[in-house]
């Protein structure tokens, strides 16, 4: 019944927000990226040709948030069976400890790990796609070549990171990605990359492999070596490839959610999950001032228990932590919930993670689906560009644990940072359904979880429950909040009871971007989101 009205609400809209096809469909952050997809399906390609695509466009339309400098993750369900692939970067043999004791290397170029996506995304063409490699690369090569038009939260991002770019003492960053290098784009302004274009078409030429021990790997180890960072050939060389890890699966009402296991969030998307499947959903879609106390109050205790509980598969093999995603330790949490805040968690909050991502989704006409989470962390990432390549290093040098030597993410050579992607795929009656994720740091499993509680609970389209008011509450209480689009009497009722409300703007950029796609049960074709807080489309044939 859920699915059922879920799927006959749903509107396609004139902006693309919101679409419906009958062969496939395409979610990104950005059109010239759905349309990559798309254009892979029409070529007769499957969801991971499709999929590998929009990411590669991304990487040349949406250069803030992810690039072939930086990381990914994604989850397949592929002939009837569902992998998940651990893209983890990897922090380079120099980037020792005590170099981080003489000061912060948020930016610039020891801010970087060794650059993952290529290796994902060659890994995943390689042996699940089934167009050939240059094929795939095409679209973001052209992309790089005729340009794109610059978006208004383009031209605001690259303001804000004004000052961070021209910190570099090279500039090389703000040589690629500033108009003359010196200030932002305007909105509309045509933005052409040309020797990233360079890159992308010897990439398709030669292969992933070249990234990392080809002609490209040297490239970037002269950068390095040029610049004092940390990344040499041979950290490049030795990337291994991605690691395939069994997925984490959890029933919601009539739904099974399956995500990513650590060093991805999954856990906490499914423990989030558990803990409100203990409530009616008649309270959860009420809007009452006494509903959103508890999601708050959920989303408190399922990320203090990813900040208390990190696990490592790399690290502890041995001791895999299945107990903060058993039913009975969420119903006890949920229990423990009563009618104010919880004085014995943390009031002061661990620090926010600054990191930027995006999040495509992609369906094929099969049923095959894929979701990819990438990133170069911060905004722009380490604001350092490869001279003569024209990618942004990634920041992830900043992702990992510094100060406890005992802790599973601590900086150590080859170590692999924590991170808090949590893509996921929804299933119904064990047939695939939707798969969907978002960005947005350690906010991303509250905009998946409102996003999903939305759908089922509160039977809204995916349109509707993509657009509907969103807030995440921290650790310490402090309450992020879309304050115009909630009934005032709830933002005084949860400030009353002592919430730190921060008032964010309507359809806010902080509170992540939903994109997402399904495969209707009731009728037949495909529905597909792209977040309005955010420039992307959704497409499909």
């Amino acid at each position: 019944m859920r699915v059922a009205t879920s799927e006959g609400r749903f509107a396609p809209t004139d902006d693309h927000k919101a679409a419906a096809a009958e062969n496939g469909m395409v979610a990104t952050a950005f059109p010239d990226a759905t349309q990559a997809g798309v254009e892979m399906l029409r070529q007769g390609g499957n969801a991971v040709d499709a999929a590998c695509a929009a990411a590669l466009a991304l990487g040349v339309c949406e250069p803030q948030a992810s690039g072939i400098g930086g990381q990914t993750m994604a989850i397949l369900h592929l002939r009837g069976k569902t992998i998940t692939i651990d893209g983890s970067t990897r922090a380079p043999s120099l980037a020792h400890i005590r170099q981080f004791e003489k000061g912060d290397h948020a930016v610039g170029y020891r801010a970087s790990t060794v650059p993952s996506t290529i290796a994902v995304l060659g890994y995943l063409n390689f042996r699940y796609g089934k167009l050939d490699w240059p094929t795939v690369v095409q679209p973001a090569l052209r992309i790089a070549q005729e340009g794109y038009p610059i978006t208004p939260l383009q031209h605001d991002l690259q303001d804000r990171s004004l000052e961070q770019f021209l910190s570099i003492p090279t500039r090389s960053g703000a040589r690629y990605f500033l108009k003359e290098g010196k200030t932002p784009y305007g909105a509309g302004e045509i933005f052409k990359q040309p020797e990233l274009a360079a890159t992308l078409e010897h990439l398709a030429a030669h292969g992933p492999r070249s990234f990392y021990q080809g002609k490209i790997a040297q490239h970037i180890d002269a950068d390095m070596r040029a610049n004092d960072g940390f990344l040499r050939a041979d950290d490049l060389a030795l990337i291994p490839w991605p690691v395939e890890r069994p997925a984490l699966r959890r029933r919601y009402r009539d739904l099974s959610i399956v995500t990513l296991p650590p060093p991805a969030a999954g856990r906490t998307l499914l423990l989030v999950l558990l803990m409100l499947s203990h409530l009616p959903s008649r309270f959860l879609r009420s809007r009452s001032k006494e509903s959103y106390h508890f999601i708050a109050e959920t989303f408190r205790k399922a990320f203090l228990q990813r900040r208390e509980r990190p696990f490592d598969p790399n690290t502890y093999p041995q001791f895999p932590d299945k107990k903060m995603i058993n039913r009975k330790f969420a119903k006890e949490l949920a229990k423990s919930i009563r009618d104010d805040m919880d004085i014995h968690l943390p009031w002061i909050d661990p620090p926010e993670g600054p990191g930027e991502t995006t999040h495509l989704s992609a369906m094929d006409a099969e049923g095959n689906a894929v979701g990819i989470t990438q990133s170069i962390e911060l905004v722009y990432g380490s604001k350092a560009a490869a001279a003569g390549l024209g990618f942004l290093y990634n920041n992830y040098m900043d992702a990992f644990e510094v100060k406890n030597p005992a802790h599973p993410f601590y900086l150590r050579p080859n170590g692999v940072p924590w991170t808090s992607v949590a893509p996921a795929l929804i299933f119904h009656d064990d047939k695939l359904w939707m798969v969907t994720g978002s960005p947005g740091s350690e906010r991303i499993f509250s905009t998946v979880s409102q996003f999903l509680v939305h759908c089922v609970d509160g039977r809204l389209s995916m349109d509707e429950a993509m657009r509907h008011p969103r807030f995440h509450c921290s650790i310490g209480g402090k309450l992020s909040i879309e304050a115009d689009r909630f009934d005032p009497t709830v933002v005084s009722y949860l400030e009353n009871m002592g919430y730190k409300v921060v008032r964010r703007e309507p359809y806010a950029f902080y509170l992540g971007a939903i994109h997402a796609v399904l495969k209707c049960q009731t009728r037949s074709g495909f529905q597909g989101v792209a977040e309005v807080r955010r420039d992307g489309t959704a497409g499909g044939l």
